[in-house]
């Protein structure tokens, strides 16, 4: 990916990596994209004859306009435009850059979709539906089941999920303790019908998976590894799908539908960021649209007034 830059925008760019890994603690997948958006503008930055120490604010901005120019979409240039402001500011911190012309780069403001969420009535047809395929006691379905709950009840992300361990969570306190983004740990909370899926699932279905090599992961896989985030995905479809006329979610749709139904139902926005493990309340407050959106819809269909 980087073998066409000089060896010393690529040492740059190997200690850039290093700092995202070992000092962010940043996930793997976001230093893979943080460390190809850095490679493609000093890609850029090279046409023109200028390596690490020559980067401004014009190769910025050009390098930007030629991902428009190839179609990139206004979410991804934000998030590109986010990489190599985050490159920069190290770069500048190390002394690699005389100055930070990051901090005048702006990119095109991007198109906030609203989240697609369930209603409360349908997630709990997909739990009743989940509970169902768990009642024969077969492992697989317990697991399904157990995850299904816990994704609904506590809104973690499905990496959150994925690594658990099984000291990670107090069945008694019926609390789970996660590891988010940046290796931030938060504890949160869970209600009687996950506690009660879970407990199936570790008493009667996680040993029939587990293996004398198997980690002392919550989840496990038909091989008794870890199980992966691919594979949960493909089980809240399962579970959604075998719902008629419910949207097809997935572990992240069960995310905003858990932060959503927290808010319809009285949730403080501050608590509600506390239990995602957002970074800023921002993000969580795209939820309060979801449920203003959705108070108004309910005006416009029963008020006798509302047309």
């Amino acid at each position: 990916m980087r073998a066409g830059l000089p060896e010393a925008d690529r040492r740059v760019v190997d200690e850039f990596e290093r700092h995202l890994g070992l000092e962010r603690g940043l996930s793997e997948h976001t230093v893979r994209a943080y460390v190809g958006d850095v490679v493609s503008m000093l890609g850029h930055a090279q046409q023109s004859g200028v390596g690490v120490a020559g980067v401004d604010l014009g190769i910025l901005r050009s390098w930007l306009a030629r991902q428009r120019e190839d179609g990139a979409q206004r979410t991804s240039l934000g998030r590109r435009a986010a990489a190599v402001r985050t490159f920069t500011a190290w770069a500048h911190r190390r002394e690699h850059l005389a100055t930070d012309p990051g901090l005048r780069l702006v990119a095109p403001k991007r198109d906030r979709k609203l989240p697609i969420v369930l209603r409360e009535d349908q997630a709990r047809e997909v739990m009743a539906a989940s509970a169902a395929g768990a009642e024969q006691l077969d492992p697989v379905a317990l697991r399904d089941h157990a995850i299904v709950e816990m994704l609904y009840a506590t809104g973690v992300r499905v990496a959150e999920l994925c690594g658990l361990d099984i000291d990670d969570v107090d069945r008694a306190k019926r609390l789970v303790r996660v590891v988010g983004k940046g290796n931030k740990e938060r504890v949160v909370p869970f209600g009687a019908p996950a506690a009660e899926a879970v407990g199936l699932w570790l008493d009667k279905g996680r040993q029939t998976l587990a293996r004398d090599y198997s980690p002392p992961a919550v989840w496990l896989g038909a091989r008794g590894g870890r199980l992966q985030p691919a594979s949960v995905r493909r089980i809240v479809r399962d579970a959604v799908d075998a719902v008629s006329g419910v949207p097809g979610v997935g572990p992240h749709g069960m995310r905003h539908s858990a932060a959503t139904h927290l808010l319809e139902r009285g949730a403080d926005l501050r608590s509600v960021q506390e239990l995602l493990g957002h970074a800023t309340l921002s993000t969580t407050q795209l939820y309060t649209h979801v449920t203003v959106d959705r108070l108004k819809a309910i005006h416009d269909r029963t008020h006798p007034r509302s047309r």
